[in-house]
């Protein structure tokens, strides 16, 4: 039985800077890559990393909405195994500037040049429908509050 609140994940979630999201290709295979949410982790439910739209994640979350994050926390300093979490949920493709201005973060400029006016900019949000975690001690669900 979980004993974990939302809260308390969404307090170890945000200290974790990359995870991996995982797609359907059209055949049903699993694509996994790494991504980073930038430090943009007041985690509520909903996950957000930018993207180029000429991507095969985002063919791929075009034609299976369904996705998954992977988030593993370090280990404590006592030897304590870090947490790992596993987010079941819907992808969707946001291409609204006034969303990139409110998720951009200082050092995007690497991957994306232009900041928000990026040529082919998008931002992926992910929103949780389901999510498990193991933290070493204890293993469970944690219900997604309603927005």
């Amino acid at each position: 039985m979980s004993t974990m609140s939302f809260e308390d994940l969404a307090s170890k979630i945000k200290k974790i800077d990359f995870c991996m999201l995982s797609t359907h290709d059209s055949v049903g295979n699993i694509s996994s890559r790494p991504m980073s949410n930038n430090g943009d982790v007041e985690y509520d439910g909903d996950s957000w990393f930018f993207s180029y739209e000429d991507t095969r994640k985002i063919n791929e979350i075009k034609g299976n909405d369904g996705v998954s994050l992977t988030f593993t926390g370090p280990p404590s300093l006592l030897g304590k195994p870090g947490i790992f979490t596993a987010i079941q949920g819907k992808a969707s493709i946001v291409r609204e500037e006034t969303a990139f201005e409110e998720h951009w973060v200082i050092g995007l400029e690497r991957w994306f040049p232009e900041g928000v006016d990026t040529s082919g900019l998008v931002l992926i949000k992910v929103t949780a429908s389901s999510i498990y975690y193991w933290d070493g001690e204890e293993n469970g669900e944690v219900n997604v509050p309603d927005k």
